[in-house]
């Protein structure tokens, strides 16, 4: 007979099974139900203001001149400071011809800041949505 295990003479053989686990990956589609529903509010709730705007406002003054000058010495539109100054011309006819300034228009902006106030709506939306599963009876 031969040895025991374990014993040099022993002339026995032993079979280990070798295992392999293996993983497969994959997607597929699947029904879950009726879909979803979305219910969408809109809310309004006013928003005050408080902003700073400017006016412009001009300012016309007829200022007399009442002076001759050389045809080709006429005066042509320009600024004093903020001040734009356009001359109106008058040709006379005498013996000769002169120009004439007549007067010239001073033109000055003036701005005035001014304060406005209001309410405006402002409106914001508000969404919710609900699953309808097979089991759960559509909302009425």
């Amino acid at each position: 007979m031969a040895g025991t295990p374990g014993d040099p003479g022993d002339t026995r053989t032993a079979t280990v099974p070798v295992v392999e686990e293996q993983l497969s990956v994959g997607t597929r589609t699947v029904e879950t139900g009726g879909g979803v529903r979305i219910h969408k509010t809109v809310s309004e709730h006013p928003a005050a203001f408080d902003q700073s705007v400017s006016r412009d406002e001009v300012v016309v003054r007829h200022v007399p001149v009442d002076r001759l000058v050389a045809p080709g010495e006429a005066p042509v539109t320009r600024y004093e400071g903020e001040t734009l100054v356009v001359p109106v011309l008058e040709e006379e006819l005498v013996v000769e011809r002169r120009v004439r300034i007549k007067e010239e228009l001073h033109i000055t902006r003036v701005r005035h800041p001014e304060r406005r106030q209001g309410t405006v709506i402002l409106r914001s939306e508000q969404v919710s949505v609900e699953r309808l599963d097979e089991d759960t009876p559509p909302a009425k």
